[in-house]
């Protein structure tokens, strides 16, 4: 069974993912589905500057309660990891794991903040790949940060096949950031997937992106499709 304990909630900002997936001003203005999301505060933020987002998570299940109580529990452990690994991360636009722990603890206290109304709102949903609660074509952009190829040992070629194809079910076009696992080195997957959606017909193409924090980290994939 799925439980909080489990997860390491780590949030990011708005302006990270605006780099992290080349979002402009247009792309903004689609209908853009998080998977996996988590306590990040792109859904507070962007909702804010008047876009329409749905982020989807196992751990929207939770109160905001416990969800403050694991996010307080789990920060200072991944920090001290995130020091201990200073070598594999890029410090440039953010110059220090503690300036780290503030851009993170920012992020996360806003998601916190918008989490109520945003459940209520429709805009946090329970979910998890690789099966989604939403129509066909429901979204015009599907974004999925710092889960699919980052697990790539805990999740085999198969999951991440499924999940992308779920992916492009309930949107037009998917953004997936960043094509690295953890420790650093490429996913095995990428290259794989990245061909075989291009023989089904999409367009495939793997961008070097205006952000890079893990280092290597800086491109990601995408996958679209045409008109049903």
């Amino acid at each position: 069974m799925f439980s909080l304990s489990t997860v390491v909630p780590w949030g990011r900002s708005f302006d990270e993912y605006q780099r992290m997936f080349a979002l402009t001003r247009e792309d903004l203005g689609r209908r853009i589905l998080g998977c996996g999301d988590g306590p990040a505060s792109f859904n507070a933020e962007a909702t804010e500057h008047g876009s329409r987002v749905v982020s989807c998570d196992p751990i929207y299940a939770f109160d905001t309660a416990s969800l403050r109580r694991r996010i307080d529990e789990t920060t200072p452990v991944v920090l001290e990891q995130t020091r201990a690994n200073a070598h594999e991360f890029v410090w440039t636009s953010i110059h220090s794991v503690e300036e780290l722990a503030t851009v993170r603890h920012d992020a996360m206290q806003r998601f916190l903040a918008d989490y109520d109304a945003g459940t209520a709102a429709g805009r946090y949903v329970q979910a998890s790949l690789p099966v989604l609660p939403f129509a066909d074509d429901a979204f015009e952009l599907a974004l999925s940060s710092h889960f699919l190829f980052l697990y790539s040992v805990q999740f085999d070629l198969e999951f991440h096949r499924a999940a992308l194809r779920e992916m492009c079910r309930v949107a037009t076009e998917v953004r997936v950031f960043p094509l690295l696992a953890l420790g650093g080195e490429p996913s095995p997957y990428v290259d794989a997937l990245a061909a075989e959606f291009g023989a089904l017909g999409y367009q495939v193409s793997l961008e070097r992106v205006p952000y890079e924090f893990q280092r290597g980290g800086n491109r990601m994939l995408r996958l679209t499709r045409g008109v049903r």
